[in-house]
């Protein structure tokens, strides 16, 4: 057989020497001539000389340059059609043996691709991607990513000069999907994927699926292997229902704490440092801002182009992974903040991805967030919204996370989000609800829900839509939205903006507190201080409060008593536990030194209090859920700004919250209580050990009077600017003991 008769069309050839083959397999590996006999086709640019070998090492036949380019052919008759071989290249300064990517057969298995096409594949992550494995006894790398309009996809790296003419990819036309498996390619290794879009232009994109990524200001992808699965947690998911203790302490990890050189802690130091310091503050869960990959640090991680690959900001994705597993063998949930609302338009990133908006929608009405100047999600496409629901479940499934706390899903839920008139498209029925979204997040919900029971989800959702946390239809198309929790925006906006009032002017906007009380059961909420309420000019939580030095604390601590006492879960941002002062800074880490001052170490001590007072009385936390764990006692007292309410757990105990919002005191104030007993103080955020006065109740004996509706009344004192949570103990008399108590300054939560 001559070489001119094994030679391909110039015009083929120049496709290849060009990068613009979209058929590299039909080219390059072995084929058969017309007799039968194995011929082999290798494009290996800067190579001097190329022959066949077995994989022992056996001589086969050497190649040859087909003209003046960097294809080399040969004929090789002694190799059989299903022998394995492989290339021994001489690159003029040494020699070395490499299999040829172009022998092995399509990757992706069958039904894999089916559901990939149809997007409905619960874990794509498990094939697209980069996966270093054993191939037919081969070391290597499988890559695969979706670029259905492409002209051409090649892998480039670190291994291959990024020359995107090296290992251009086989495109499996039923899904859209570009697949190859790279020899010697493994853990470590930087790639990207160079994409010939059917505009004509070439465009060097990271990985969608990379399971890590280079730090900033580099972007390309890291191969790394896919974390073994975590197995379902009863215990998690005890700790995570609706009738459990939960208080979150929302956390940025680059800016909790920094160490000495002022460089970010790892995820190895993190779980030193702050696991106990959460554990002892009685928090039951961390919630950490976005940990996905993400160029610009002032985005928080906001702003994420690597989904699927946690921040190299704190270290490698095993170290994440043992952070959680920490923190769980601890008691100690962990929740990650998720984005599936947008995402940024860098050029290596999602934007444009194969020549068309292949992840985005192309018109900007729709696909354009003028808010943040991000790329909205196609959520109509299916392989979208498959892309989106699988990143939840892989953080649940291969991380151990405990759930998600989806981020702007108001942004989602409404196509004319923060747009003037004409700068939106209506839904198919003329409406303004974003059905696709809506579609999106019941599956994504309903995906976490059936494969990961012991996880929850949680919306940021502003607005009034309906049934954000009841579950959808079996068929997902109506119903609720399938979340476990939604953040209450409405009680934060109100408490906030009734706590910055000067107390004189409070009985005018009593209706700020106790509103929240008509909705509160409508949905199942967390109450959240986030990270959001103490930045960009909205001053600190302690900066918001009124008066002098000690009227701002002891405002700060009557707050968190109502807080704590009032149905739903919990939710505060670092350092607002310690009262710090200015506003959240991202760069620089929380003002510990704060805590040698003892009105800041008081609020400390308040919140670690609290907690612990949430995680022991069953009635602070059973049925936050539900209207039959709460009663209004007083709450028609705005001229005092006093507010009474009893908490109610299901075997009949109760916990009563009183709140006084004015520096005034009220001495012998009947309060109505639902049972006879002997009534005492578990929080009083006004005693001394917190800061305040030191005014406080000695155990009370109750009188069968009736008052406020109850057949049993008690006389209490109220402190100034704070609040007082009861709590009875129906077999204690009032014996020397508890009169000896009377005259100590409280010591803290008596449990």
């Amino acid at each position: 057989m001559s070489v001119a008769s094994i030679d391909i069309e110039p015009q083929r050839l120049e496709r290849l020497m060009h990068a613009q083959e979209g058929d590299p397999f039909g080219v390059l590996g072995r084929h058969l001539d017309a007799q039968g006999q194995s011929v082999v086709r290798a494009l290996l640019p800067q190579a001097v000389a190329v022959a066949v070998v077995r994989p022992s090492g056996e001589w086969l036949g050497d190649l040859q340059r087909q003209s003046h380019s960097a294809l080399f052919v040969g004929a090789v008759p002694a190799l059989a059609a299903d022998q394995a071989y492989r290339l021994r290249v001489n690159w003029g300064h040494h020699v070395e043996d490499h299999d040829d990517p172009y022998r092995f057969d399509p990757l992706i298995a069958d039904m894999d691709v089916w559901l990939l096409a149809e997007g409905t594949h619960h874990r794509p992550y498990e094939w697209l991607g980069a996966h270093p494995q054993m191939h037919q006894n081969v070391p290597g790398t499988r890559f695969a990513v979706w670029a259905p309009s492409a002209k051409r996809v090649s892998v480039i790296g670190s291994f291959n000069q990024w020359d995107a003419r090296r290992h251009p990819m086989r495109l499996r036309h039923e899904c859209g999907v570009w697949e190859l498996f790279v020899p010697q390619v493994g853990e470590g290794d930087v790639y990207k994927f160079d994409i010939l879009g059917v505009d004509g232009v070439s465009r060097v994109k990271a990985d969608p699926f990379a399971f890590r990524a280079e730090m900033r200001p580099q972007t390309a992808s890291v191969v790394q292997r896919l974390l073994p699965g975590v197995a379902i947690s009863d215990e998690r998911r005890q700790a995570n229902a609706l009738d459990a203790p939960i208080s979150i302490y929302e956390v940025h990890l680059g800016s909790w704490r920094r160490s000495a050189d002022g460089r970010w802690l790892s995820y190895a130091e993190l779980a030193e440092q702050l696991i106990p310091y959460a554990v002892d503050m009685g928090f039951t869960h961390l919630e950490l801002l976005p940990v996905h990959e993400h160029p610009f640090d002032g985005s928080w991680g906001y702003q994420p182009v690597g989904l699927y690959a946690p921040t190299s900001r704190f270290g490698r994705p095993e170290d994440l992974r043992a952070f959680i597993e920490k923190a769980h063998a601890a008691g100690l949930g962990v929740l990650i903040d998720w984005v599936p609302a947008h995402f940024p338009s860098d050029a290596h990133g999602l934007a444009n991805f194969d020549g068309t908006a292949l992840y985005e929608h192309a018109d900007p009405k729709e696909g354009f967030h003028q808010d943040w100047n991000t790329l909205i999600y196609n959520f109509g496409r299916t392989e979208v919204r498959n892309f989106l629901a699988a990143n939840g479940l892989y953080w649940i499934e291969r991380f151990g996370m405990d759930g998600l706390r989806v981020d702007a899903v108001a942004s989602m839920l409404y196509r004319d989000y923060s747009r003037k008139h004409g700068e939106w498209i209506p839904n198919r029925h003329g409406g303004r609800e974003n059905l696709e979204a809506i579609d999106f997040l019941r599956r994504m919900n309903h995906l976490v829900g059936t494969e990961r029971p012991e996880a929850i989800t949680s919306a940021e959702e502003s607005t009034s839509f309906p049934l954000v946390t009841r579950p959808p239809s079996a068929d997902l198309n109506s119903g609720g939205l399938g979340f476990h929790f939604k953040w209450n925006m409405g009680w934060m906006n109100d408490s906030l903006s009734y706590m910055a009032l000067d107390p004189i002017y409070r009985k005018h906007h009593h209706d700020r507190l106790r509103f929240s009380l008509m909705y509160a059961f409508s949905e199942n909420f967390v109450l959240p201080i986030s990270h959001d309420e103490v930045v960009h000019g909205k001053r600190s939580l302690i900066g918001k409060m009124p008066g002098d030095a000690w009227q701002r604390f002891a405002n700060l601590r009557a707050f968190y008593g109502y807080m704590w006492g009032h149905p739903g879960k919990k939710l505060l941002f670092m350092g607002c536990e310690f009262a710090q002062e200015r506003e959240w800074n991202a760069d620089a880490a929380l003002d510990w030194g704060h805590l040698d001052q003892p009105e800041h170490a008081g609020v400390q001590r308040l919140v670690r209090d609290l907690n612990h007072v949430l995680h022991h009385y069953s009635a602070l936390h059973e049925q936050d859920v539900d209207a039959a764990g709460f009663a209004w006692l007083s709450h028609e007292d705005a001229d005092h700004s006093l507010l009474a309410f009893e908490r109610r757990a299901r075997d009949g105990s109760s916990v009563l919250v009183i709140c006084n919002f004015t520096p005034v005191p009220h001495q012998h104030w009947q309060l109505g209580v639902p049972q006879s007993g002997l009534w005492r103080e578990c929080i009083n955020t006004d005693a001394r050990i917190y800061g305040g006065t030191g005014m406080h109740n000695p155990p009370m004996l109750s009188y069968a009077e009736g008052h406020q509706g109850r057949d049993h009344s008690i006389w209490m004192t109220i402190p100034p600017l704070a609040t007082v949570m009861l709590v009875r103990e129906p077999d204690v008399e009032i014996d020397a003991e508890h009169e000896a108590e009377i005259d100590r300054d409280m010591k803290g939560p008596l449990l």
